[in-house]
């Protein structure tokens, strides 16, 4: 059904998150540094090959409109490593999709602690907390997290 349909604005910030090579249109001053990889040497290969390909499998889901899937891809993928950023991103996503505003920040908050605010994931989550704020009219916070990203 047309409910499962992103709206355009969801659509881009998807975009934006899901590929964030692609530039965010209307956040001024986000720099793309390539630099921004996650530290991911302390986390055992094994796992972290199965953990990275519950995330693809979860994007691909997210994409398709199937957040449910989604949510449990990346739940998974936390259960196996708890202490990586990146799926807490990608589920926050999911998440706020849903509508769980809370539920989002929550993981959010929880990706950005992890990374020690450094790395991709941090400054993905950064943007997304920001945008969070941001559509939440907590504009004052909003702009504090954007400019730590």
């Amino acid at each position: 059904g047309t409910s499962k349909m992103a709206s355009a604005h969801d659509r881009a910030v998807l975009q934006a998150i899901f590929n964030p090579t692609t530039p965010f249109g209307d956040i001024p001053g986000l720099i793309q540094d390539e630099e921004l990889i996650d530290d991911d040497s302390g986390f055992d290969t094994e796992l972290l090959k199965q953990v990275k390909e519950l995330e693809m499998r979860g994007v691909t889901a997210a994409e398709a409109g199937d957040l449910q899937a989604a949510l449990q891809l990346f739940s998974r993928a936390i259960q196996i490593l708890p202490q990586r950023g990146s799926a807490y991103n990608n589920r926050a996503q999911a998440l706020r999709l849903l509508g769980n505003t809370a539920g989002a920040l929550q993981d959010l908050d929880h990706a950005i602690s992890l990374s020690g605010s450094t790395g991709r994931s941090a400054c993905q989550a950064l943007v997304q907390r920001g945008l969070l704020r941001r559509l939440a009219c907590q504009n004052d916070e909003a702009r504090a997290d954007f400019e730590k990203a």
